[in-house]
């Protein structure tokens, strides 16, 4: 199943006298960056978590958040002596240092301590942090389902959008072939009628100088290679398409060859219905490179 980079799943437990709510997102990134977080106490959580996501996921800006309380409207309080200790100390050198400096800093009330993170707790004495642990990840496996899900699905629908503009870039490949298949008499004619212009406005004319000179101009225009490049593009993103597994950052890549070659079959095209195929092309190579930076 094709994933997108684009997920979302929440749940709710209750246990050990606690309640918790997670939270998991997902958003396109160029690699796979998990962001965990999760109360401090519970000893190897976030290890874990980030290993059971990176297991389901192989690209994607995820976020795990844990909101966990206990099962009371008012969670008791409990100061984390430890965390206050730091705290303290890094006061200290903050003070020592601006005075040292020369500046004068404004007195912190014990109001403004509780206020930072960590040196007031919520008291867990009663839950065994590796029993937590447990009912934590195991409350954790339908969340990370549906998230799963989640991206399967818009995975699905992205996948039905990119096979439906690769069918459009097929169809303006070939409309080009025949415009393109269609100039060639008329710009042999307009060659032709150059060249006779030169010779009878000049007596003494190079003809084989001249004949070289409209074969590199033909060359020039000839967008023979660009259409069969853009139909080996097509067939790639087809196979692409249908492979399993992350293939975003191929089709990335792949995206950036299609565009270079529709832009070289503009400045070749010498023909307003060709110039007008060509912007057409482009146009939907872009809007499939803007859907494609959200497959995983």
């Amino acid at each position: 199943m094709r994933q997108s980079m684009t997920g979302f799943a929440s749940g709710q437990g209750e246990a050990l006298g606690l309640t918790w709510t997670w939270d998991l997102r997902s958003v396109n990134a160029r690699g796979l960056d998990i962001r965990v977080r999760v109360p401090d106490w519970v000893d190897g959580l976030e290890q874990t978590l980030r290993a059971l996501v990176t297991k389901r996921v192989a690209r994607g800006s995820v976020t795990v958040s844990l909101r966990l309380q206990s099962s009371g409207t008012e969670p008791a309080q409990e100061l984390n002596e430890a965390q206050l200790d730091r705290v303290l100390t890094a006061m200290m050198r903050i003070e020592a240092e601006a005075m040292a400096r020369g500046l004068s800093l404004t007195a912190s009330s014990a109001a403004d301590l509780i206020t930072v993170r960590g040196v007031m707790d919520t008291a867990h004495q009663q839950s065994d942090p590796a029993e937590v642990r447990a009912a934590l990840v195991a409350d954790f496996a339908p969340v990370l389902d549906s998230f799963i899900a989640s991206r399967n699905s818009e995975g699905a629908a992205l996948e039905d959008v990119l096979n439906g503009q690769v069918d459009q870039i097929a169809a303006l490949v070939s409309q080009a072939d025949t415009v393109a298949e269609a100039r060639k008499d008329e710009q042999a004619d307009r060659m032709r009628a150059a060249m006779a212009r030169v010779i009878d406005a000049h007596d003494s004319v190079d003809e084989q100088r001249i004949a070289q000179e409209l074969a590199l101009i033909a060359v020039k225009a000839d967008v023979t290679e660009e259409i069969d490049r853009l139909r080996t593009h097509v067939d790639a993103a087809r196979s692409l398409l249908g492979a399993g597994g992350a293939v975003g950052r191929k089709l990335d890549f792949l995206m950036q060859e299609f565009n270079r070659e529709a832009n070289t079959l503009c400045s070749k095209a010498q023909s307003a219905q060709l110039t007008a195929v060509g912007l057409e092309l482009k146009t939907v190579i872009e809007q499939m490179r803007e859907q494609v930076q959200n497959v995983e």
